[in-house]
């Protein structure tokens, strides 16, 4: 057998380098390297041919070697709940962050984080090691330790909500403030007079965003509250369907209900089940969805679509644009929420 000449050996290994795109191309593997990150001594043709041979061989440039050259590690952290609702934001949100990676140097790298555990500790790890670019966090506090550290250690960042006061980060918010009125707005308009909602844990900041704006709704209207204490949207889909069930076995039972996710539309529609109530008919319900889900599900859910596909897509451009300047503006972004597939008006006449 033929000895294997160490191109041959180059070129079979199974991870390609730059030495194999050289040997591909013909091309030296400093220009190789220049070209592929966009010098501009580099021939448009010769890049874009590096290029697509790159792309066909599924090269990825080595993150340790990256890191000793230039400090970096290309890497952009996600630190997200793993608890997050069934039908939620998670994935849409990852698909947003990856698309706008995908043009660009950065790898998203996924952080689980338990809701009852120190949300601390994945930030230290991150800060302590060096292992991320930049971060993007949610489920924001009034007060978010996670945002006063990172700023102090000079850590890129980009927060999925706002703090209750000195925004001066990059962030992307949805408007529960506005959500709320609107939903409050929507029963009335069906004559509804008692309304419970499904609210966020009271600890985070858009539980405060989203009681502002219903509490508005109620007093404009003239409706009252049927309180819903012994739950939140972090709850299991069996304790919210046990809490909205007692709730309308009460003595002034709602006749309207307000979800702040989609997954939970699922144990109150239990619940109203369970009652023997019609939706729709008896009680209005007001969900938000990640995606138009909902109404496949029944029709007479007054649904708003909330795009968290969108919301990664700014977090990682604030993120990126953070990196690439640290001084400059953060940017920030708060987007309205959605009634467009949200069924027709429905009055308590026409009922």
């Amino acid at each position: 057998m033929k000895p294997t000449t160490g191109r041959s050996r180059e070129t079979s290994n199974a991870r390609p380098t730059l030495k194999t795109i050289a040997y591909m191309t013909g091309l030296g593997v400093t220009t190789v390297s220049r070209a592929l990150k966009d010098a501009p001594d580099i021939a448009e043709h010769t890049k874009e041919r590096v290029r697509l041979v790159a792309k066909q061989l599924g090269y990825m440039p080595n993150r340790a070697g990256v890191r000793l050259r230039t400090g970096k590690t290309n890497v952009i952290a996600l630190v997200l709940s793993m608890e997050e609702e069934i039908m939620g934001m998670s994935g849409q949100m990852i698909f947003g962050i990856s698309d706008v990676l995908s043009d660009t140097p950065y790898h998203l790298v996924l952080m689980p984080q338990p809701i009852h555990h120190d949300p601390m500790a994945p930030i230290r790890y991150i800060l302590d090691t060096g292992s991320a670019d930049g971060v993007i966090i949610s489920r924001i506090a009034p007060e978010d330790p996670r945002i006063a550290l990172m700023r102090e250690r000079g850590m890129p960042f980009a927060a999925h909500g706002r703090t209750e006061s000195d925004h001066d980060y990059p962030f992307h918010d949805f408007d529960n403030d506005a959500y709320a009125m609107d939903a409050v707005e929507r029963l009335a308009e069906r004559g509804r007079r008692r309304i419970v909602c499904l609210q966020p844990p009271s600890h985070l900041t858009y539980y405060r965003y989203f009681r502002a704006g219903f509490e508005r709704g109620l007093s404009r209207f003239g409706l009252q509250e049927t309180p819903l204490t012994s739950v939140s949207t972090d709850s299991s889909l069996s304790e919210i369907r046990n809490g909205v069930l007692a709730a309308l076995s009460s003595s002034t039972p709602p006749d309207g209900v307000i979800a702040c996710s989609g997954s939970s539309a699922v144990p109150i529609m239990a619940a109203l089940r369970a009652r023997g109530l019609k939706l729709g008919e008896d009680v209005d319900l007001v969900a938000k969805q990640p995606a138009d889900f909902l109404n496949w599900i029944s029709p007479e859910i007054i649904a708003m679509s909330e795009d968290f596909s969108q919301a990664g897509r700014e977090l990682a451009r604030a993120v990126l644009a953070r990196i690439e300047n640290r001084s400059s503006p953060p940017r920030q972004s708060i987007s309205k929420p959605d009634w467009s597939n949200a069924p027709l008006l429905k009055t308590a006449q026409s009922r």
